[in-house]
């Protein structure tokens, strides 16, 4: 079996204001929470914050290119905000198999995103369908 429970996968990336405008134009989630620097200063985060299911979409990129990898469907993921991002802040996410079910051919994951200091942004767990085990 080429999946074993600790495996780890991560990728690095931060979003920049264009790519959270891009985003904002692509769902129609406009929140000026997102976008507009002067009414987040009024908020309690005090700036502008990443969406949080953008940067979610970096468990799904390590899923899908990493582990468990290309051909992975993905049937479920729990998610817990935790923390906010900024814009041009740097993110790590991360995916370890905790759990592996041969006869359905399913992997259960740990789903993390954390800041490069450590702080957790997003955790949770993923349940993909993978093509071969």
């Amino acid at each position: 079996m080429k999946f074993k429970i600790g495996q780890k996968a991560s990728i690095e990336k931060s979003f920049s204001i264009n790519e959270v405008r891009d985003f904002a134009g692509i769902t129609g989630d406009h929140n000026p929470i997102h976008l507009d620097e002067e009414f987040a200063k009024r908020t309690v985060f005090g700036k502008p914050i990443v969406h949080g299911i953008l940067c979610s979409g970096l468990i799904s990129c390590v899923i899908g290119e990493q582990l468990p990898g290309n051909g992975s469907i993905y049937l479920g993921q729990e998610l817990k905000f935790v923390a906010p991002a900024f814009h041009g802040e740097r993110l790590i996410a991360e995916v370890e198999i905790l759990e592996v079910i041969i006869e359905k051919r399913h992997i259960i994951l740990k789903t993390v995103i954390r800041k490069s200091d450590g702080t957790i942004v997003i955790e949770g767990k993923a349940r993909v369908k993978v093509q071969t085990l």
